[in-house]
Parts: C-alpha cells; structure tokens; sequence
C-alpha cells in the first residue's frame, strides 16, 4: 500500500472550536477528506456525559424554543453559560481552552449535528451526503469533487434524530408515515431526508449547502468561466432590460450565472424574485422582493407553488422577475406572456445547448408555443466538465424570429462558444437582434452600442486587477455607475484603487 499523502491542510470552525481539514491522497489513493476533530479520553468521556446530564437537568427548554429557528442562537448561550459554571464546579482547575472545547462539543451533540457542524462550516463544501450509518459520510468540494470522509454516524436511530432536529427547526415532521422531508435552514442550507424502508439502505440526509461568500462576475472572468467582453455584452443586455435565458445541466452553474448578473440591474428598479430555494444573494443596494415556494404540509394544505408567485409577482409592479427555473408548461406560459407585456425576464431551464434549449422550449413537458420565443434576447449555456469538475459558459447565443410559408420559425444564431483547445472564447457571428433590440429600447447607433460594451469591458477588467469580487463591493461599483457612469470609467482608465468609488 503506498503512503497516504497531504494534498491539502486548512481550518474550519463549528461553535468558535476549530478543527484541521485534511484532505489525503497519493498515488494508488482515493482521495479522502478528513476532519481532525478533537477525540477525549475516557476519563473526559465521562466528565462530559455528566455535564450533558446535569445540562438536561437544569436547563429548561420550551416547546416554542425547540420549533423556534431564530431562538437557537439564545439556546445556545443558554447552554454555554450553564455548562462553563458546571464545569467550574466540578473541576475547579480546568483551563478554559479545555472548557471552551468540551462545551463546542456538548452543544454539537445537543443543538446540532455533531461533527457534521465542522464540515457545514467548511466554505469549500457543496454538498454533504450521509447515506447509511454503515457507510462513510460524503461530501461534494468545490475544489476536489466527491470525497470520502472519515466520519460516521453510529446507527440509524441518529441519522433520524438529526432529521428530526432538522424537521423541527422548520416546524415540520419526518415520521415512518411521512418518511420524506424536504426543508430550508435558517442558514440557508436545503435539507432533504429520506426514512427507512423508503430509503432501502438505511435513513439517508442530503444537505445542500448555501455559498456564505457567492461567486461574482469578477470572480467568473478571473476563473476564465465567462470573458469580460462576453460578460459586458450581458451587462449591457441585463441594463436595458432584454430578456435572458440561462440554460445548462444540473449543477452546471446556472444559478451562480444569474446571481452573478443581478448587480447589472439599476438600482431604482424592483426586483421579483421566485425560487424553490433561496439560492439568490444580491447586493443590498437592489430593490430586491426574494420569494420561495412552499410543500403541502402533511395534511395536504398550504402549497405554494411557483406559477401561484409567478401570477401573484405580475401585481406587484415589478421591473424584473427572475425565476429560479422553468420546470411546467404553465409556468414557462405565464412566463413567456409576461416578456411580451414588458417585463424584463431572467430565468433558467435544463439544456446543454442553445438549440437543445429551443427544442425543450417548444416540445413536452414544456411545450409554448413556438413564437413566443421571440421574447427570448440572449441565452446563455453552462456545462461542467464532468472529469474535472470545472464549469464554463459554453454557448451564447441569440433566438431569430424567421417567416416560412406564413408561419414564425425560431432559429438559433450561435455568438460566442468555449473551445477547450485553447481555453477561450471563440466569436461565431455578429449579434444581429441584440443590436436591433439594444437599438430600439437607447436609441444607440451600432458604434455607440459599441463603445457602451467596451467600456463595460474596460470596468470589468479593472475590477479582476485589483480583485473585488466580494457582492457588496462589485454591487457598489455597479450602483456608482448608474449614479454617474463618467465617474467610474474615468477612474477605471487610470486604473485607480475601486475603493475610492467603492467608499463613495
């Protein structure tokens, strides 16, 4: 067998305790993600255990308090504060790392989800996956994709207590009558659950884990997953309110796409936003209404679907809906109808290319009709490299309204493609209806259009140099631009710090 090796070292937190994260490999070696969690001696075993017991004793808990979402943090304190005066009682000489690290642990094990809590804050994570008490937990890196981890849980009676603990802090239940839970945390993160026998192997938890630090469009052009002119293009389309499609297959990078085109939107028009999950975060200078779908509850009752948002969004005055994706024909109807009486769209829908996406558009499930796709300015198309991991944007492109033998026909016309060769971006054709679109909404000759894209190129660049890249920073950039455009182009063609616009 040969030597395991460290490919990586760095540190994540769970309740102010740190622990290393390695991740190991080598040659003839899967690689492996290990947490160093702090392990006790029996002695300290049992000085733990009871503290815990003392803990449940003296610490009354309210029922209000465990349903409670916003209340955990309270509880918390609560239990830490009572823990450190036990400890303290019982051994008087015990330092206070050994405290802080004994009482992370106790409110791990009671409040949350044990060692898990170190890998839900690890900001490299995507995806945690307990699949059975017998197998390894798994996690999705950003970095390293599918990993193996070196934790367990002990049995199947604990894969249910978190999916209870779970269950609970969205007011809901998960039970052998109802054995699938599908919930959002307060912290964002998307838990679904699946209870034995439904699930043949064993109790089964998936967490999706919400981006603490998002991706930004500075982030995208440094990473080479999009270029600056592409993105300007976007940016000018996304300003003068064109329509955009956002196509791509699962876990392609569709919603980091559209998020990172939101700070593109002026500042003095609102934005509804409709999702089955929260995913979106927007820089909080936008005018932004977030709203999320909602299960039946186990009676049936109080479902909230998306086309009951999409309908509801169209009252409420918006400038801009941007729906997570398009699944039904209902929705893709209300949708399609909404570009053509004026509302500037944003969306996303599986498909790997642009003509797969017209194909999808028109045939079932889908299934709209073949001419309002002509609302459709700019659709763009991630993938991701399944051997690497990597995503890119793959194809931009635009939809062409053609008359044949009396009856509208929609065309592709392909802009942009990335070619691997090279690691770039490749011009196909000329944009013909996103100038004439851009034309009619500014009243810009082709040449000024031009230069409008070029100096939003120029911005971009300037903010990759100098890396801004965190959402508030790039959305304070782009707010300054709408505010007095002169001022940030001239600052940019001096390469000046952005900070100075940033603190404007």
């Amino acid at each position: 067998m040969t030597e395991k090796k460290i490919i990586e070292k760095y540190k994540t937190k769970a309740d102010d305790i740190e622990a290393d994260i390695l991740i190991t490999g080598g040659v003839g070696n899967i690689r492996k993600y290990e947490v160093a969690v702090p392990r006790f001696t029996q002695a300290t075993s049992a000085l733990i255990d009871d503290v815990r017991d003392d803990l449940i004793t003296e610490v009354q808990i309210t029922s209000k308090e465990i349903l409670d979402p916003k209340v955990i943090d309270d509880l918390k304190k609560k239990f830490k504060a009572k823990a450190e005066i036990i400890l303290t009682k019982k051994i008087s000489t015990i330092s206070q790392q050994t405290k802080n690290i004994i009482i992370g642990h106790l409110i791990r094990k009671m409040l949350g989800l044990g060692d898990i809590e170190f890998i839900l804050g690890d900001s490299w994570i995507e995806e945690i996956v307990i699949n059975t008490s017998g197998e390894p937990l798994r996690i999705y890196h950003k970095k390293y994709g599918w990993l193996e981890t070196n934790l367990f849980v002990t049995d199947e009676n604990q894969i249910q207590n978190y999916a209870n603990i779970i269950a609970r802090r969205v007011g809901r239940q998960i039970t052998t009558l109802n054995p699938l839970l599908d919930a959002q945390l307060v912290t964002g993160d998307r838990a679904n659950a699946i209870l034995y026998p439904i699930s043949t192997k064993g109790n089964t938890i998936t967490i999706r884990k919400f981006a603490r630090d998002p991706w930004t469009v500075t982030d995208f052009i440094k990473n080479k997953t999009a270029s600056s002119y592409i993105m300007a293009l976007i940016w000018i389309a996304t300003q003068y309110e064109l329509n955009v499609l956002i196509s791509g297959g699962t876990a392609s990078g569709k919603t980091s796409f559209l998020n990172i085109c939101m700070p593109f939107i002026p500042p003095n028009q609102r934005i509804v936003s409709i999702e089955d999950t929260r995913e979106l975060q927007l820089p909080s200078f936008l005018y932004w209404c977030p709203m999320v779908t909602r299960l039946p509850n186990p009676e049936g009752k109080g479902e909230i679907r998306m086309l009951d948002l999409l309908v509801n969004s169209l009252r409420m005055r918006p400038d801009r809906i941007v729906l997570g994706e398009i699944r039904r024909k209902i929705d893709a109807e209300v949708l399609f109808e909404a570009m053509h009486t004026g509302h500037a769209i944003f969306g996303t829908v599986h498909a790997n290319s642009i003509q797969e996406t017209l194909q999808r558009l028109i045939n079932p499930p889908i299934e709209v009709a073949e001419n309002l796709l002509q609302a459709v300015d700019l659709n763009a198309v991630m993938f991701r490299d399944r051997r690497t991991g990597v995503r890119k944007l793959s194809q931009l492109g635009e939809f062409i309204g053609n008359e044949e033998a009396g009856k509208s026909h929609i065309t592709a016309n392909l802009l942009f493609r990335y070619k691997p060769t090279t690691d770039s971006f490749i011009q196909h054709n000329v944009p013909i209806k996103l100038y004439e679109e851009l034309s009619r909404h500014t009243g810009l000759s082709q040449s000024e259009i031009e230069k409008d894209i070029k100096d939003k190129e120029m911005i971009l660049n300037w903010l990759v140099k100098h890396d801004t890249r965190d959402v508030e920073s790039v959305g304070k950039v782009m707010k300054e631009y709408y505010v007095d455009s002169n001022v940030v182009i001239k600052t940019a063609s001096k390469n000046e710090n952005p900070e100075k616009i940033i603190k404007l």
